[in-house]
């Protein structure tokens, strides 16, 4: 058993001398009886039994919250959580282009979308320490988790993003706004946004460098990831298919991060190992523990010897002669 509050106990010292200071200051009760005789040995006996008796149950209930305060309970398990310091942000992007199928994965076309979550699904399991959040973005920019060490509700919310499920246009500026209104107040010793788009910023409130200059100003890094293949978007004379390569690698040099071009499936997986390579740190581990509070058994024990002492009283006194 451990104590939340140990020097708390330390009143328990005071208890013996407070009951040996209330009974140097009590009287024995006084009755009126023709003979002293009559009375004789009563005090005493009354005292001695009944009194002692209830003044014991008041000390004990006393004891009893004490004790409760300070918090008595016993360790039910612990859990050792290790954080590296380092809080990540991913920003993918939803709109309708990513919906391209121009990555192959043991011999079957994927398209952009689910090649990119498959790599980000995969960082997330090599960095179990740190703390990655995901923000989706289209025409409007949303947050899809904030950044958590709860890898398992942030894959649920990685497996979740789906094409079409926001605006089919492209706001780079207004996805690092908010990713970086998820950083901001952190505490950390690295803060970092990667952002995944295959196309140009066409949407949104923000402009993309002043987003930049943002995450500049809060020392947070970009890595920024151009996704898509060249030869594919220009046999289907698309330009709209590729990404703004000069404003992504603006972003990063502004930021101090890194412009990637992810433009097959291969590239793609390296580019994330080079990102987690590049972004490393020791991890502080921190024990968690869950307990059973014992205060609540002691409280209510201490409520019932004052009852009783207060039952027993008046029943002692109303069998006086």
């Amino acid at each position: 058993m451990t104590f939340a509050h140990p020097y708390i106990l330390l009143l328990l010292l005071l208890l013996p001398l407070l009951a040996w200071l209330k009974g140097k200051r009590g009287r024995s009760p006084a009755f009126l009886y023709s003979s002293v005789r009559l009375a004789e040995g009563l005090t005493h006996a009354r005292r001695s039994r009944a009194g002692a008796f209830l003044a014991a149950l008041r000390w004990l209930a006393l004891a009893a919250f004490i004790i409760a305060l300070a918090q008595p309970r016993l360790e039910k398990s612990r859990t050792v959580v290790k954080a590296s310091g380092i809080d990540i942000v991913v920003a993918i992007d939803l709109s309708g282009s990513m919906e391209l199928p121009d990555f192959v994965v043991h011999g079957q076309r994927v398209n952009r979308l689910d090649m990119a979550k498959s790599v980000l699904s995969s960082f997330i399991d090599e960095r179990p320490n740190d703390r990655i959040g995901l923000v989706a973005f289209g025409g409007r920019a949303y947050i899809a988790s904030p950044p958590t060490l709860d890898h398992d509700f942030l894959q649920e919310n990685v497996a979740r993003l789906h094409l079409h499920m926001i605006e089919d246009n492209t706001a780079i500026g207004d996805a690092l706004a908010t990713a970086l209104n998820r950083l901001r107040d952190l505490q950390s010793k690295s803060k970092i946004i990667i952002l995944m788009t295959d196309g140009q910023n066409n949407s949104g409130r923000v402009d993309p460098l002043t987003a930049a200059a943002a995450a500049q100003a809060l020392g947070v890094k970009v890595y920024t990831i151009g996704v898509g293949n060249d030869e594919i978007a220009n046999q289907l004379r698309r330009p709209d298919l590729l990404p703004d390569e000069d404003t992504l690698q603006k972003i990063a040099d502004l930021t101090g991060g890194k412009s990637y071009r992810a433009d097959n499936a291969d590239r793609f997986r390296q580019i994330y190992a080079e990102i987690d390579k590049l972004e490393k740190t020791e991890a502080v581990v921190n024990k968690l523990s869950r307990f059973d509070e014992w205060f609540p058994w002691l409280i209510a024990g201490g409520l019932v010897l004052l009852l009783a002492e207060v039952g027993l009283g008046q029943t002692v006194f109303r069998r006086l002669p």
